[in-house]
């Protein structure tokens, strides 16, 4: 515990020294080339990569728009998880993100012609792209896929119970056999919480320099995954026996807690990482590595988690949290995914019970589940 303290302590001089060197505030920055950002309308990006390590250049969204199959396939089966979802800001960015004032300045800004949902910068993150007669076309706002990965490895993998064909009959070895193929299909599973939290925040952080510095987006959301998850996009019909959408469990609560912050942390070091100059974006990023860390210190405070108190950087980030020092500030968030990871696959958060007096409560959540 001494020595989380001491990792902590070093902050205070950590952010001093960023301050000094122009990473604390915001400055005038010109246009940079980058080849991730697309100012005119281009091809999609096609990569899938679900579970590969993140380089530095690339952490955001990656999706093989050929396998995407659109939320109307998912929602043959999943009905009432599409009604919860057609209640949501994910489903509403579809009409509205393209006509509000804010996204046109941003999209002026950086020169993007022809409109956001012709543009893979903007559609990555706020809407679902999928190939339409041999071309990428987005489809639909935040959805199925973007979530849970392009379905068509894996659509009709994840509902095959076997010779006895439903859910409550299917043997535990089926279950086992099943779910492997899922994963290996690239299925990003609820159950695989590391997965699914690393996906909300490669968009939710904003993972772009020149879209802050340039184009003006705001840089990251206050995202906190208990809070996020339990609210609008809640939808955990599945294994309701009444068919409610029932939060999730403390334990799970638990668990989701801590792999949020831990993976803010992994996000805001790749996000250090990328930056390559001073400004909005390197400022922002720093104070999002603080902001994890503060809250990381909080919980090895209450649990003993020493995995992940280990993983995290020695002494405060001193001498890694700086521009231009990319291979380090990867190796080290390299080192977060996989101790969180590890912790996510491994903990059912029985053993976190401490953490219930600080984990968000309804009151907290973001927007109102569906019953």
């Amino acid at each position: 515990m001494q020595a989380v303290v001491q990792r902590i302590g070093w902050l205070v001089p950590v952010i001093l020294v960023l301050g000094a060197l122009g990473l604390g505030a915001s400055y005038g920055v010109a246009a940079r080339s980058n080849p991730r950002i697309a100012t005119t309308p281009t091809s999609f990006v096609q990569v899938s990569s679900a579970i590969a390590p993140m380089s530095i250049a690339a952490f955001g969204p990656r999706t093989d728009l050929a396998k995407v199959q659109g939320a109307d396939a998912c929602g043959e089966c999943h009905t009432r998880e599409m009604d919860a979802w057609k209640r949501s800001t994910h489903f509403a960015t579809w009409k509205t993100m393209h006509r509000e004032p804010r996204a046109r300045e941003i999209a002026s800004a950086l020169e993007i012609k022809g409109g956001i949902k012709r543009n893979d910068l903007c559609v990555n993150c706020h809407y679902t792209a999928r190939v339409v007669d041999e071309k990428p076309k987005p489809v639909s706002g935040v959805s199925c896929e973007s979530c849970h990965g392009a379905a068509a490895d894996w659509i009709n993998v994840h509902n095959d119970y076997g010779a006895n064909k439903t859910k409550e009959t299917e043997t535990p070895e089926h279950r086992a056999m099943r779910l492997k193929a899922c994963d290996a299909s690239g299925m990003l599973r609820p159950a695989n919480v590391y997965l699914v939290a690393r996906n909300c925040y490669s968009c939710h952080s904003v993972p772009n320099e020149k879209l802050v510095n340039i184009g003006g987006h705001k840089a990251g959301s206050a995202f906190e995954l208990v809070s996020w998850s339990q609210g609008e996009v809640r939808h955990n019909y599945q294994y309701s026996s009444d068919q409610k959408n029932r939060a999730a469990s403390l334990e799970r609560k638990r668990v989701l807690y801590v792999v949020g912050a831990m993976t803010d942390l992994e996000f805001s070091l790749r996000g250090i990482a990328a930056a390559t100059e001073k400004g909005r974006y390197a400022s922002a990023m720093v104070k999002r590595f603080q902001a994890a860390m503060t809250r990381l210190e909080e919980i090895f405070k209450l649990v003993d988690v020493r995995r992940l108190q280990e993983a995290v950087p020695p002494n405060g980030g001193r001498g890694l949290v700086k521009l231009n020092n990319q291979s380090p500030l990867a190796d080290a968030a390299e080192s977060l995914s996989q101790a969180t990871k590890t912790f996510a696959a491994n903990n059912d958060g029985s053993t976190l019970g401490p953490l219930d007096a600080i984990i968000p409560g309804p009151q907290k959540y973001h927007g109102t589940a569906q019953p």
